[in-house]
């Protein structure tokens, strides 16, 4: 059987604090008692999802992705999240999935969440991207781009979408229905993780990260309590799925182009 065992964070965090969100994200993976494969945090993890990125930024070689490295290779494990990262002068929210031997996986966030000036503070990424882990191919997300569809349409190429966000409450019922369509409309299992608390503009945070099968299911629904919670997916009952109901095959033919 091929499976993936997740642990998902959902937590507040501190406003414009990298080094008490490190202090405060140690506490809940040192509460971690049985092992996972792939540990989840938020977006903007170290920050709150901030418009700040020329003071909040950090580099590739700075202290929270070395925090990451460290953390994975001590817990044998991968970690995922987003940070504000800058880089050939320009800034980024970059979600990083860092391997248990250090090896960093990259995806910038396509689309930026304009409603917060995000697309006047930040570049764009200008890829697309799947990861690789123990076998099951990624789909790596973040917040916003769960509007877009035709961007995570699955080509055959992925077999778990996963969504890093900072998700206001306000519109919670469009969180929960989009994991629930991306899922659904690309057979694939549906990881999104959300914060909880109020940040320092004011905006308020439910939590609701979830785990959604590839029918629908929540397999997790975290509501809104701080939590880490495990959870293994069965990849090989998702390739019976596929093959028993091959909607992927009546699938409309077109490209995505991704302008500059």
């Amino acid at each position: 059987m091929r499976t993936l065992t997740l642990g998902l964070i959902q937590t507040r965090t501190v406003w414009h604090d990298a080094v008490a969100n490190r202090a405060l994200f140690d506490r809940w993976i040192d509460s971690l008692t049985e092992p996972v494969d792939l540990l989840v945090l938020p977006e903007m993890f170290s920050t709150g999802f901030t418009m700040a990125s020329r003071t909040q930024a950090e580099t590739m070689a700075g202290p929270t992705v070395a925090w990451m490295v460290a953390q994975a290779e001590r817990l044998g494990c991968a970690l995922c999240g987003s940070l504000v990262i800058e880089a050939d002068g320009q800034y980024f929210n970059r979600l990083l999935l860092v391997h248990n031997d250090g090896r960093i996986d990259a995806y910038d966030k396509r689309h930026r969440f304009r409603m917060a000036g995000e697309h006047e503070h930040y570049a764009a990424g200008d890829a697309r991207r799947v990861f690789q882990l123990a076998g099951v191919r990624i789909l790596p997300q973040v917040c916003y781009d769960l509007r877009f569809p035709v961007f995570s349409r699955n080509q055959e190429d992925y077999d778990l979408v996963l969504y890093v966000a900072n998700w206001p409450a306000p519109r919670a019922l469009a969180w929960r229905t989009l994991l629930r369509a991306r899922a659904i409309e690309n057979l694939v299992y549906a990881v999104g993780v959300n914060r909880l608390g109020t940040d320092g503009n004011g905006i308020r945070y439910l939590g609701d990260s979830a785990v959604v099968g590839p029918t629908g299911e929540a397999l997790v629904d975290c509501g809104a309590r701080e939590s880490l919670t495990r959870v293994t997916l069965d990849l090989t009952e998702l390739d019976g799925l596929r093959d028993t109901f091959p909607a992927w095959q009546d699938r409309d033919d077109f490209t995505l182009g991704i302008a500059p």
